[in-house]
Parts: structure tokens; sequence; C-alpha cells
């Protein structure tokens, strides 16, 4: 019996390991563009948001677009986590995925919220992935290169554990460091209110080039198989939580935008 055990342990290790093939940062680091955002909404948006979510909240419901992915019934939606064009070109000029990328889910999920016509389930839906996207768009390598599936195939290892360059980012930095969302959000940088309005600006796109401009300084980061661990996550570190932070505040003027 108990050899079956062990057996089955691995195979459920095996698989799970498999599995991890194109994360988002993370359960912790999605709750804490939630809740980052939630403390930058207007009355009006939480009040339309609480009444939509029945008082859950935006920290809860990030993870949903993760959730979802074991569900074959939204197979779709899996291109809308990341989008890939060759980097200093333009995404118009770049050939689209059929089934759509970030850029264009995250459209499409302010599309649904702003029609009145929109179904009650559809808003519920959408204002959970959208809640999700932006997280995704915010780390850099979600806007990474296609050859080497946005830094998945890139080989490192994290205090001696074998992972990738994705990974990492999603991840590993955040948590050896070792803090909960809400502590996260807590000690997320002071911002006077130019310096927040300085971050609102621009729209989903530009913000789509930031995030890439900043993937091709992780791509020069590492090496393959390079040994990671105390020294890259203190020069790293701060650019997630810098990262997190602005993924919160836009959720949160988008929502302004769409609730009032």
């Amino acid at each position: 019996m108990r050899l079956y055990f062990l057996i089955f342990i691995f195979i459920l290790s095996s698989n799970l390991n498999h599995a991890y093939i194109n994360p988002t940062w993370g359960a912790t680091g999605h709750r804490t563009v939630g809740k980052i955002a939630e403390n930058h909404l207007s009355k009006k948006a939480k009040k339309q948001i609480n009444k939509l979510l029945q008082g859950q909240s935006l920290a809860f419901v990030s993870t949903y677009g993760d959730e979802i992915k074991s569900d074959k019934r939204y197979a779709k939606f899996y291109s809308w986590h990341y989008v890939n064009f060759p980097f200093d070109t333009k995404y118009e000029d770049s050939d689209k995925n059929p089934k759509g990328d970030i850029v264009t889910g995250i459209n499409n999920c302010i599309d649904v919220l702003e029609n009145e016509k929109s179904i009650h389930e559809d808003k519920i839906f959408y204002l959970k992935f959208l809640v999700h996207l932006l997280g995704d768009l915010h780390q850099p390598l979600h806007v990474g290169s296609s050859e080497d599936k946005g830094g998945n195939d890139i080989h490192v290892k994290w205090f001696g554990q074998g992972s990738n360059l994705h990974r990492v980012w999603d991840s590993n930095m955040i948590q050896s460091w070792n803090m909960g969302y809400l502590e996260l959000a807590l000690n997320a940088k002071n911002l006077n209110k130019q310096q927040i309005d300085a971050i609102k600006k621009g729209n989903v796109l530009d913000w789509t080039y930031e995030s890439q401009n900043l993937a091709k300084k992780v791509y020069k980061s590492v090496r393959i198989n390079e040994k990671l661990s105390y020294k890259y996550s203190y020069n790293h570190f701060g650019l997630v939580r810098s990262q997190l932070q602005k993924a919160g505040i836009r959720l949160a003027k988008i929502l302004n935008d769409i609730y009032g």
C-alpha cells in the first residue's frame, strides 16, 4: 500500500510540473494587483463592483483567469493571457493570433462591461477576467518572445532548484520574498498625485509597449542555466513590485472610467 501511495504522489508531482507551462504572476501577485486597485477605486466604482461580485474582493477574483484554464469550455481564452510580436516593431503591423491576445482580450472585457445591453453573467465573467489580465499585462514576459514562449524555454536554477526565466518573474521572486498579498499591497511605494497620474496615462497598447521594453531588459538579465538566488532578487524584485503597483493603479483607472 505504501509503495502505491508513493507512486501516486510521484505521478501527481510529475503531472503538476508538466502542466506548469505558462503561469502568470501567481496567486500572490494577482491578489496584490487586486488589492492595490481597490485602494484607488472611486466610491461609485466600489459600489457597482461590489454589487456585481456580491461582496467578493478584486483580490479574491484576480486568480479566476488561471483557475478556468483547467476547464476546456474556456480554452478559447487561453491566448488572451499574453501577446508576442517582434521587438522594436508595432503591434498594429504584426500578425495577430486569430483567437485573440492580451490586448484584444482586455479591450473585449472593457467593451462588455461598458455595454449596457450585456447580460449580468457576462459582466461578472469579464470583470473577473479583466482583473486578471491587467496583472498579466504587467508581467514583462507576457509580452516576450514567441521563440522561447515568453522565457519558459530559458532554463535557470533558482536557489538550486530547476526553474525558467518566466517562472522566476511570475512567482519565484515573490514566493522567496515570503510576504502575503496584503503585506505587499500595504508596503507598495508611497506615490504622490503627480506620480499616480503619470502611471495612469496612456492606454492598453501604450502599457503593452512598456512591458515589452522591460522584457528586453529581463532577457538580458540572465544566461541559460545560470544559478540565480539572493543577488538576482535584490537587483530585480523592485521592478516586480513596481509592476504590480502599476497594474493595480491602471486597473482602478479602467474600472473608474467604466463605473464613474
